[in-house]
């Protein structure tokens, strides 16, 4: 695994989905293949017709600074953008295949216009690319009367398609990893239509390796990643291995205005420290509408993330994981000598932290305001001499408390704390 230093480092990162499915307010792609059992606020119609809605829109160059401006002011390090999802799309003027802003919108380029927002504002840069293409006619494209989609049983391409495909896709690929200049990561999806041996998974590497040498691979290349993407869900134990959770904040990935089941700011940011204290990071999404505009209740989320990260980034950000899980309930991050903990509930009584060298607790503050409390020890009575681990205990006064989460910070004296 090629990881990259920023990328263990970053733990939050933005996930764009747009494309002409916005304008409608539709699922992307799923809805053209009969929607899908993991988005039960999707829609199921006609091919023609969604495919039909791309025509006449002309895609706002001005909305990827809105986007990563609002990211860069939640404290986010990456941005992922749907370059091309399952319907075929693309967002650049691609000199392969036939569906994208080269014909509908000429003159458009929104990757171009997302890469210079992300320099910009000093975010690394991500591209998301669907190796599946259900408008190219030689993967071959989806038809109505495919259906029902069954997950795995796509299709069959002739040799003859097949080789075709390979020629558009490598093209593509080639166009986005050479005309944008240094890109930070490939966020590849829709492998699971075809093999390993399909999709030619060690040329491909060796060829986006020679193009970019840099750059991170997400394992939906099959056989191929240098870090896991578990997709709506936080592992329960950290995977032993660089990994980073998405999600969306309400159950759709693309804009659906009938879609109102968001998560609450508090879970989300709890999320955030959950993922951080297992040592992973975050992607979260946002579905800009057709104009490419992002909604109120997504801004609202992003602006309460910028809140909270401005007083408490710190602690996310370039940290590894802290304690066991028994030593404190609560995630738990550190870096260097300092421990950082996660109160993600109010306390309604004294905190405790155990296993620690509690004589090399040199301050505990929260983190947020600075505020020093009071850090009381207790050693085995028969071992009060000796330099061995113990247990603190921590009162924190309620108007101390973080509305969201409050992070308390313990410094050390040793980095071998716990």
């Amino acid at each position: 695994m090629a990881v990259q230093d920023w990328f263990d480092e970053a733990r939050f990162g933005l996930f764009v989905h747009w494309g002409h499915y916005a304008r409608s307010g539709w699922e992307a792609s799923w809805p053209m293949v009969g929607g899908s059992v993991v988005l039960p606020e999707g829609q199921s119609m006609n091919v023609e017709i969604y495919h039909a809605n791309a025509r006449g829109w002309v895609p706002d160059m001005g909305a990827p600074e809105r986007w990563v401006a609002a990211a860069a002011a939640a404290g986010m390090r990456y941005a992922v953008l749907t370059t091309r999802h399952h319907d075929g799309y693309s967002l650049w003027p691609s000199k392969f295949g036939e569906h994208g802003v080269s014909a509908t919108a000429p003159g458009v380029d929104i990757v171009r216009a997302f890469v210079d927002a992300c320099r910009k504002h000093g975010l690394k840069i991500g591209f998301y690319y669907s190796l599946s293409d259900w408008f190219h006619p030689d993967y071959p494209a989806y038809t109505d009367d495919m259906r029902p989609y069954i997950l795995g049983k796509y299709a069959a391409a002739t040799d003859a398609q097949w080789a075709a495909y390979q020629v558009y896709l490598r093209g593509q690929l080639t166009e986005l990893l050479t005309e944008y200049g240094k890109i930070d990561l490939l966020w590849f999806d829709g492998g699971w239509e075809r093999t390993a041996e399909q999709w030619d998974t060690p040329g491909l590497e060796t060829m986006i390796r020679g193009l970019q040498p840099d750059i991170m691979i997400n394992d939906r290349l099959p056989h191929c990643g240098d870090y896991i993407t578990p997709e709506q869900f936080v592992p329960a134990e950290p995977p032993g291995c660089p990994w980073e959770t998405c999600m969306t904040m309400n159950h759709s990935w693309g804009w659906n205005p009938a879609d109102t089941h968001y998560k609450p700011v508090n879970s989300l940011i709890h999320t955030l420290c959950e993922v951080t204290g297992r040592g992973g990071n975050l992607l979260l999404n946002i579905s800009p509408d057709g104009d490419g505009n992002i909604s109120a209740p997504q801004l609202e989320r992003l602006q309460a993330f910028g809140r909270w990260m401005a007083e408490n980034g710190d602690s996310v950000r370039g940290t590894k994981p802290g304690l066991k899980p028994w030593q404190f309930y609560g995630p738990t991050s550190r870096r260097g000598k300092d421990v950082f903990c996660y109160l993600l509930m109010q306390p309604v009584a004294p905190v405790s932290v155990r296993g620690v060298k509690v004589r090399h607790v040199k301050r505990v503050v929260v983190q947020a305001t600075g505020e020093e409390l009071t850090f009381e020890t207790r050693i085995p009575v028969l071992n009060e001499m000796l330099d061995i681990d113990g247990e603190g205990e921590l009162l924190i006064n309620v108007n101390s408390c973080d509305p969201v989460a409050t992070v308390l910070r313990l410094e050390f004296d040793t980095e071998e704390n716990a």
